[in-house]
């Protein structure tokens, strides 16, 4: 140790650059704020003016590192954190956690099942395991798509997207008609994600693709953030009333036992006692 006093001046100073530093620290307050934190409370714990304050809150929001929501207005951590933050979801792979509930899922209903995730603007298909069926529904993994409002597992995304993300992401993929009955319009897409997070599951009737129809769940990390989702596809020549009914209680307890799986991984492993 270096006695106080000595000539010795230490390592050199780094260099700080003040506004990464004040963005640092407001993502941070965000990270701790649970019920959301409003411009001035921000401004008053952070020590600096509304203005300043307010500038970056519009920088990270248009990034969407920030959202504001509620009757309050108050701000909250946006969904690319959760995407940049992988930090430890993605130390590991989503797929090599989740499929192992798949293939379950796959087996007791004998249809398609898709894992998709989120990247930027557009839905991606990472994993996909085939139906037992002779008609069964096809697509290939790696598929990218930007029908969020079209599709079960992107439906299931938005319905835990802040609605700032959701529409972001809207007002850059817009909702285009796939079928006559894909969701075109805002009113309508609004109360679906609120279907689908008071049911636990969303559904895709025909939306996308004519003859098929997918129910899929969200893939949650144990912030609750979305980090992904799933879905069953069968063709409507097997989608009676009561084997729908089945295959939406499968899709959600999957859910529930990925959403548990991923609890477990995302423990950091225990150092070595010797």
């Amino acid at each position: 140790m270096i006695p106080v006093g000595t000539n010795d001046p230490g390592p050199p100073a780094r260099r700080k650059i003040q506004s990464v530093e004040r963005a640092l620290s407001l993502l941070e307050l965000l990270a701790e704020a649970h019920g959301g934190a409003r411009l001035n409370d921000i401004s008053k714990t952070l020590e600096l003016n509304v203005s300043t304050c307010h500038h970056l809150l519009s920088t990270l929001m248009d990034r969407g590192y920030v959202t504001q929501s509620g009757k309050d207005r108050a701000y909250f951590l946006g969904n690319m954190v959760s995407e940049l933050s992988g930090s430890r979801m993605r130390q590991f792979d989503l797929a090599d956690v989740a499929m192992s509930h798949l293939r379950d899922l796959n087996g007791r209903t004998g249809e398609t099942v898709h894992l998709a995730t989120l990247h930027g603007d557009e839905l991606v298909t990472i994993a996909r395991l085939e139906s037992h069926h002779a008609v069964r529904v096809v697509s290939g993994p790696g598929s990218k798509s930007r029908a969020f409002h079209a599709t079960a597992t992107g439906k299931a995304i938005l319905a835990w997207l802040p609605e700032r993300e959701v529409d972001r992401i809207i007002d850059r993929t817009g909702l285009p008609s796939y079928t006559d009955q894909t969701i075109t319009d805002r009113e309508t897409l609004t109360e679906e994600r609120r279907l689908v997070r008071r049911n636990g599951f969303s559904v895709d009737r025909e939306e996308f693709q004519p003859g098929v129809i997918c129910i899929g769940a969200a893939i949650r990390d144990h912030t609750g953030a979305v980090i992904g989702s799933f879905s069953c596809s069968l063709p409507t020549m097997r989608a009676d009333k009561d084997y729908l009914r089945s295959v939406e209680t499968d899709v959600v307890e999957t859910a529930r036992a990925i959403s548990d799986s991923l609890e477990g991984a995302d423990q950091p492993t225990p150092a070595d006692p010797r």
